[in-house]
This record gives C-alpha cells, structure tokens and sequence, in this order.
C-alpha cells in the first residue's frame, strides 16, 4: 500500500509515517499543498492523509486539484482530511466529497491508523 501525508507539521507527518511503515506500508511526505499536488500527479496512493489547514493552501484546494485526475467515488475513497478545526462548515464541506475526518489530536491512535489503512472508521 502507498500512502501519501500531507501535514505541514513535522511531528505529527513523522509520526504518522513510522507507525504506517511499521505496517510494512510505503509513505511519502509532504508539507505544503503544490508539492503534494506534484506526488499525486506522478504516484499512485492508495491513501492519502491530508491537513486541512496547509501554510499554502487548504486540502480542500488539492481535493479540487485532484479531480481533473480522480472521479468522486475515488476523492472519498482515497483522502482522508486531518484537522484540528472540524467546524460545522468543515464537516459540511468533506461531506461534500464524502471525505472521512480525523480530529487532531487523535484520542486513539491505533484507531486513527487503522482507519488510514482500511479507509474506514473503526466502530
């Protein structure tokens, strides 16, 4: 499996990657939103784990991006948005591309990484 972080900070991006590798997953990184626009267009990912709130810009602004490659039902599969602010405009917006969400900090960690893996919360 490729996964693809997009977090601008650097704690959580490393953290996220060691504890997917140790699942024997592939993780590329990036910090800010045009060079993840840059690994979608030449990889492949299975997943991809993306801040909302990039120095840049918002990952709702790469979803947007990703749709000259992607279909809807690939954007929901695929992306998973990481916040710290899940407003009610936020969570209006990733149901628009029917998005899970992951808040910041995670409250269980196995929880989080498990959904990043399966694509799908665990209940």
């Amino acid at each position: 499996m490729n996964v693809l972080i997009i977090e601008d900070e650097i704690l959580i991006q490393q953290s996220l990657k060691k504890l997917l590798e140790k699942f024997d997953i592939n993780v590329d990184t990036a910090t800010q939103g045009k060079e993840a626009i840059n690994l979608l267009k030449t990889n492949k990912y299975e997943r991809v784990v993306c801040d909302l709130m990039l120095k840049d810009i918002t990952g709702f602004d790469i979803i947007e991006e990703m749709k000259s490659i992607f279909t809807n039902n690939q954007i929901s599969n695929i992306f998973i948005i990481i916040t710290a602010y899940s407003s009610e405009q936020v969570i209006e917006k990733a149901k628009k591309y029917n998005c899970l969400i992951l808040n910041k900090p995670f409250e269980d960690i196995r929880s989080a990484i498990n959904t990043i893996i399966e694509g799908k919360k665990d209940e």
